[in-house]
């Protein structure tokens, strides 16, 4: 039994996720967790909403409660959506617990004791208007490298382009929008990135299998320009985790935080701390995930993240845990993925632009988005939103190919046999041809779910649901019936059977369908098949089943003109 350890790039806490969001991070991963899962292996799935920073200040000032307050409520909204998703992680931790407190301030003190900080006195940009230090992302303009209008002052979103605030051209407040700015000089500690230049290029040249885009993001930031660059790692701001040197105190950075950028990482690691104590275990628990002198040694480690998180874990987060000395698991593998824009423009948190997880949920059932996101995931491009595509994709592939099989076997076998696997009739060469066809399209469609090939996997999917309904439609059992009524008993006991198989190989993409009918089929606790053969005789004549309630539902040109008008502005 193998050992997956498997995060997922954490969500911000001010406010409630858009679709994009998900497909570039949580749900990915979730299918990967439940494959991995369903495959026999043991898994350890976290996630965490990240809470520190200005956002958080901002948005709690805006909804008129303490930060404390508003994060503990935001993180149980978002809590409750991804559940209402079926993201199955083992804990959903928060970047604000005792536990990244206790070891943020730890890893900072390893770095310290190590000579990889070191004190900067730096100018940073200052908001008469606001009247306070704005962080790098909370001053505005346009960039200097591409155009874009609104670069933040860390990072340009559309080029990816590592930025100062003192880069942009007409820099403004991204809180009041003032121009009104003035340059202080403040104290802040730096990360000395550029000491672990070398251990971070001999780590990423390791890594051969890395997707393109990860590997080609990271040799970016590493070498443009002067290369990597020494980051600040606090601020000046009232709401974080305290600077300090392990427990004690450090000079200097009186009043001043941890830079949200370095401790949010550090959270996948405190997360399994959070796990630990909600479920009764010792520290030993969860270390045997992250310490590789713990039992952590034959842990696969693979991050799920959309590309503009690639810096910070392909670099910084690297660099704090080889920097700290201590035998901390580094991941193995990084999942990264495009943007998924929305009918001819982008999503945006921001902005309100798009659909929101609330506001998916409040229209379909999660499968129905599950489906759509992951067979259109934005790996080696980015991808587009219509609802065009949405509805044709939920209605030929769920309704008309999955969903359409398990009702026409099912009411077919009701009224001609009985609600039971019927008996006689032996299989010929068609079946043997079926059983071939199902073997080399499973084995296709594992070989791309364990190379994380997430549309591909969809694609082979939806080829295994295609051989069955081709299959049906080959021996037509409805018209068998009235020469060979054994030959179609026969027919009828492979297709009920394919209706199990096939619960349980689509299990990662639609749980709630795979469940539903595998209750349908009286055999909830099925688990992966290890080869067709077996798996369509899995269920023995006489075995009682149910019709199943309509496992999805076609969308209608009403419904998706209705909801396309609907979501055409931006959410308020």
């Amino acid at each position: 039994m193998a050992r997956h350890l498997i995060t997922s790039a954490i969500p911000y806490i001010n406010g409630i996720k858009h679709l994009g969001n998900l497909v570039g991070s949580q749900l990915p991963a979730d299918l990967y967790a439940r494959y991995q899962r369903a495959r026999g292996n043991e898994v350890m799935f976290l996630c965490a909403t990240d809470e520190h920073g200005t956002p958080a200040e901002l948005a709690a000032a805006k909804a008129g409660k303490p930060v404390a307050e508003y994060c503990k409520d935001m993180h149980a909204v978002q809590s409750e959506i991804a559940k209402g998703f079926r993201l199955s992680f083992d804990h959903f931790g928060r970047s604000s617990s005792p536990q990244n407190h206790k070891l943020t301030q730890h890893l900072a003190g390893r770095l310290a004791d190590a000579g990889l900080i070191r004190e900067v006195s730096e100018k940073q940009v200052y908001s008469h208007a606001d009247k306070r230090f704005l962080p790098d992302r909370y001053i505005e303009g346009t960039c200097p490298n591409c155009g874009y209008d609104k670069a933040r002052g860390d990072q340009c979103e559309n080029c990816t382009k590592q930025l100062d605030p003192t880069d942009l051209i007409d820099p403004r407040s991204a809180i009041s929008g003032s121009t009104d700015l003035e340059v202080r000089e403040t104290k802040h500690l730096y990360l000395r990135q550029s000491d672990m230049r070398g251990k971070l290029q001999d780590w990423i040249d390791s890594k051969t299998d890395w997707p393109i885009l990860t590997t080609s993001i990271a040799k970016k930031w590493l070498n443009d320009g002067d290369g990597l660059q020494d980051r600040g790692i606090t601020r000046d701001l009232d709401w974080g985790i305290p600077v300090k040197k392990g427990e004690e105190d450090w000079p200097g950075m009186e009043g001043k935080v941890f830079y949200v950028w370095f401790d949010a990482p550090i959270e996948y690691i405190a997360c399994a701390g959070e796990w630990a104590e909600a479920h009764g275990k010792t520290d030993a628990d969860w270390e045997r995930w992250w310490r590789t002198d713990r039992g952590a040694d034959d842990v696969r480690y693979t991050q799920f993240m959309g590309k503009d998180n690639v810096p910070f874990h392909t670099l910084s987060f690297p660099a704090t845990i080889l920097g700290s000395g201590e035998d901390w698991k580094l991941v193995d593998y990084i999942k990264s993925f495009n943007y998924l824009n929305y009918d001819g423009g982008q999503f945006s948190t921001s902005q309100g632009r798009g659909v929101f997880m609330d506001q998916a949920l409040a229209i379909l059932p999660a499968d129905y988005w599950r489906w759509w996101l992951l067979s259109h995931a934005p790996e080696s491009s980015d991808s587009e939103f219509t609802w065009e595509n949405f509805q044709g994709s939920v209605n030929k592939d769920l309704a008309d190919v999955l969903g359409n099989f398990a009702s026409r076997v099912t009411k077919f076998c009701r009224s001609k046999f009985s609600e039971e696997v019927p008996a006689n009739g032996t299989p010929g060469d068609r079946e043997t041809r079926l059983i071939a066809d199902l073997e080399k399209g499973l084995r296709e469609y594992e070989a791309h779910m364990n190379a994380i090939e997430v549309r591909k996997s969809a694609a082979a999917l939806r080829g295994l649901w295609v051989l069955g309904n081709e299959y049906l439609q080959d021996v037509a059992p409805w018209t068998t019936f009235k020469e060979d009524p054994d030959a179609a008993a026969m027919q009828i006991r492979i297709a009920l059977n394919l209706i199990r198989f096939y619960a349980v190989i689509s299990s990662p993409f639609i749980p709630d369908a795979s469940a539903q009918l595998l209750t349908a089929m009286k055999d909830e606790e099925a688990t992966w098949p290890a080869d067709v053969a077996s798996a369509i005789t899995a269920l023995p004549v006489g075995h009682a089943f149910l019709v199943p309630e309509v496992t999805f539902r076609k969308i209608s040109d009403e419904e998706r003109a209705g909801w396309q008008e609907q979501f055409s502005g931006v959410r308020t």
